[in-house]
């Protein structure tokens, strides 16, 4: 068998399928493996590159063949879809692995560490407790408006609402132990959500990058502490403006024959950290709108009076600005800004990456 130089390898929950090619880009391997033969098979095989789809599973799959002395690529399946030829399958998928991974321009996943993921599931746990909160406080007052019991909108309400429920003589005496069966659920989805918040603050207070992205205007502990999770090295992106496109906070382009033509955001890239960002800029964009005129002077001189909701399409340009500022690789730091909300350039001083750096002549 001719040298193996790259293997593209299709993954599923027990069966892998491997496609190999040599220097000359022939095709040498195709194979089938189980998991455990798998790990054998890459045990016994010299060091190489093996190229896999970013799911669910890769990144510990990368690390457990990284140990081996392989190097793992992996890349998105978005990226892999044009490489695979039509009657999909898994040779066909591992094909397109191989064949995508020979582009000079491919864009890869950073593998993540352990300690990275476990860093992510705060996130994630905190996501799915919020939701539940949501789930059952629509539930209970759903069901009270079914007895004629309402109150205003607010989780804060949700009290005076549950002591109205249980105090009501038009409530059965079914309906309110179940009523008291969901207001225990809900109380006890308060007291984890409490302690997940508080362990992803301790996570943000102990990390210096994370403490100074939340110093930008509208970046809370949350947002800042996804971004360095979530976020790749900001050196892969050639300006502030990149970083803003893989969030897909850019507009999509759909130009043709010279006509520049320029639809809404892309919304590429990880929801959540849009989403974040599109909270945040809206709160700064709605204090800079409002009667006390609070905010950075290229945000008042950008939006003087309109709210966000009027004027959307500069709301976008904020928030993409926004994204900019987070992911900036200027190699500055030490920014502070001023009470007009401009950047004191005399207090910066050298660092890798500073996201409050700001490479523009605007404020």
């Amino acid at each position: 068998m001719n040298q193996i130089i790259r293997i593209g390898m299709d993954t599923s929950k027990y069966i892998f399928q491997l496609h190999g090619v040599d220097a000359s880009e022939q095709v040498v391997l195709r194979k089938r493996l189980g998991r455990s033969g798998m790990l054998s098979f890459f045990t016994k095989l010299a060091p190489t590159v093996i190229v896999i789809e970013a799911c669910g599973a890769a990144h510990c799959l990368a690390r457990e063949l990284g140990k081996l002395g392989h190097t793992v690529k992996l890349i998105a399946p978005q990226l892999v879809k044009p490489y695979v030829e039509r009657n999909k399958n898994d040779g066909r998928d591992a094909e397109g692995l191989c064949e995508a991974s020979s582009r000079p321009r491919m864009r890869y996943v950073p593998v993540k560490t352990a300690e990275q993921q476990a860093a992510l599931m705060l996130l994630g746990v905190r996501d799915q407790l919020v939701m539940r909160r949501t789930q059952l406080s629509n539930t209970i007052r759903g069901h009270a408006a079914e007895f004629g019991l309402i109150e205003a909108k607010g989780l804060d309400k949700l009290a005076s609402l549950l002591a109205a429920i249980e105090q009501g003589d038009s409530v059965p005496v079914l309906a309110r132990d179940l009523f008291a069966m969901l207001a225990r659920q809900y109380a006890q989805v308060q007291v984890e959500l409490k302690a997940i918040e508080a362990r992803l603050l301790a996570w943000h207070r102990g990390n210096a990058l994370s403490r100074r992205l939340a110093e930008i205007p509208g970046v809370g502990p949350v947002t800042a502490a996804a971004l360095v999770m979530k976020a790749p090295d900001p050196h892969a992106f050639r300006s502030g403006r990149m970083f803003a496109a893989w969030l897909g906070l850019t507009p999509k382009d759909h130009s043709t024959a010279g006509k520049t033509r320029l639809g809404k955001i892309t919304r590429a890239g990880d929801e959540r950290l849009r989403q974040f960002l599109v909270v945040g800029a809206t709160s700064v964009v709605k204090q800079a709108t409002g009667k006390h005129h609070r905010g950075p002077r290229w945000l008042l001189e950008r939006c003087p009076t309109r709210c966000p909701r009027r004027c959307p399409r500069r709301c976008r340009r904020v928030v993409e600005r926004f994204g900019r500022l987070a992911g900036s690789p200027t190699g500055r730091t030490g920014a502070a800004r001023g009470v007009d909300g401009k950047i004191d350039r005399s207090r910066m001083r050298a660092n890798p990456w500073d996201p409050l750096a700001e490479h523009r002549s605007r404020g």
